[in-house]
């Protein structure tokens, strides 16, 4: 049978994505307790196409996925988007995933505590490799306490804060989860504005040399709306900022 998608096509339309998206897979992460962690990631698949290409057999990408079943990781991150890029004779490959990350936290007493962090990583091949790591970190003030000296009262979930950076070099995921929470611990009340919280985890992403850029989004829940701003810089900005002084 004719391969239809692999034949050249004279309209010279480059195809900028093409793949498959929110495949169920189980991946693992590098856990720095437990060394590792299971857990079901969502994935994307696609490819930027050159104009010659009419197109691409979509199960290819399952295949490649398949490929790295039992062994997917954040190692062979690379690898799948090199295997994607040369089999699809793609001009570009990216790969995708979202995933929830559980972190352990000791409680009062002796009890066990577990968090849910919802995690995504967005790599891409074209002429180099990119990687972006994103998370989604709740922003809980400190409990209150009461002045009659009853039991502290939880101030609930006052939002959320959506942070993504690129790494010079390795940074574990509970690493950069405690930077952004440790950025606010001090606040013993709820924060006074998004612009506040947003600058404290930024001064705080700024200052590791692990990372390379970051962007922060954060945003406040309130009855009916929210409200939200966003910070970002590169490793060149930081540079120049800091010869000014």
């Amino acid at each position: 049978m004719k391969d239809i998608q692999s034949l050249r096509d004279n309209r010279r339309i480059n195809i900028r994505k093409v793949g498959v998206k929110t495949i169920s897979y189980p991946v693992t992460v590098l856990d720095r307790a437990q060394k590792v962690q299971q857990t079901v990631a969502t994935v994307n698949m696609y490819v930027n196409l050159p104009h010659s290409f009419k197109g691409t057999h979509m199960s290819r990408f399952v295949e490649i996925l398949n490929r790295f079943h039992g062994d997917f990781n954040l190692q062979a991150f690379h690898h799948i988007l090199q295997e994607m890029k040369e089999k699809l004779e793609a001009e570009a490959a990216h790969l995708e995933i979202e995933f929830p990350y559980f972190l352990q936290r000791e409680c009062e007493g002796d009890d066990i505590g577990v968090d849910r962090y919802m995690c995504r990583m967005h790599g891409c091949l074209q002429a180099f490799d990119d990687l972006v790591l994103e998370i989604d970190v709740p922003i809980t003030p400190a409990r209150r306490q009461p002045p009659d000296g009853g039991l502290p009262r939880s101030m609930g979930h006052w939002g959320q804060a959506q942070v993504a950076v690129r790494f010079h070099h390795f940074i574990w995921i509970e690493e950069l989860i405690s930077l952004v929470e440790n950025s606010l611990a001090d606040s013993s009340g709820p924060p006074e504005s998004v612009e506040s919280v947003c600058r404290l985890i930024g001064t705080a992403l700024s200052e590791h040399s692990a990372i390379s850029w970051y962007q922060v989004v954060v945003e406040n829940l309130a009855h009916g709306y929210s409200t939200f701003a966003s910070v970002s810089e590169d490793g060149s900005e930081r540079e120049n900022r800091d010869q000014e002084f």
